[in-house]
């Protein structure tokens, strides 16, 4: 009888897990994905104070205002290459990598420049055409299409996403999701 009924229990219990919808955009492809961690990331920045944007875990590693500037940075310069008719910001232009992580600090300037970058790769996918993401790229000493380097770009928030993360619980912030 408790074999039966633990059986019941665990069917009803996981029965109900599998109901819950997933989060918005996951298993929906590019769009949706991307639409994920966006609202992640951005959420996140807004969850986190602003004097925790200096936090880093050790001084030879980014702070967290450079993790999300790099992350804006990174959006452009690889969305750039991706689609030509995008240009990569002036504000950063001629700046080392570097330099430009750092030249933006404040909480409303870091999280103004990560939802810019995040909305100009949206609408650049959104609106490209399977000739558009064929297109050939050379990077790095690599051959690619644009399609590679969307995937790039969606991989690469996704690994610094999991950065960020771990910062956020080091400097005590839960992110919104995990409430």
């Amino acid at each position: 009888m408790k074999v039966v009924a633990l059986l019941i229990l665990t069917l009803v219990a996981s029965t109900a897990v599998l109901a819950q919808a997933p989060p918005e955009g996951i298993w929906m492809g590019y769009d949706g994905e991307w639409k994920h961690v966006t609202q992640q990331l951005v959420s996140l920045a807004e969850a986190t104070p602003a004097d925790k944007f200096a936090f880093r875990p050790t001084p030879d590693v980014r702070s967290t205002s450079e993790v999300y500037m790099h992350l804006a940075i990174a959006n452009f310069y690889l969305l750039s290459q991706a689609d030509p008719s995008v240009k990569f910001p002036d504000a950063f232009k001629g700046m080392s990598p570097d330099k430009a992580e750092k030249s933006v600090t404040s909480k409303a300037d870091v999280i103004k420049w990560l939802k810019q970058s995040m909305d100009v790769v949206k609408t650049a996918h959104e609106s490209a055409k399977p000739a558009d993401l064929s297109r050939k790229v050379h990077i790095a000493d690599r051959d690619t299409n644009a399609d590679g380097m969307y995937l790039r770009i969606i991989v690469h928030a996704n690994e610094h996403m999991g950065q960020l993360i771990a910062y956020a619980r080091m400097s005590g912030v839960i992110p919104p999701w995990s409430k």
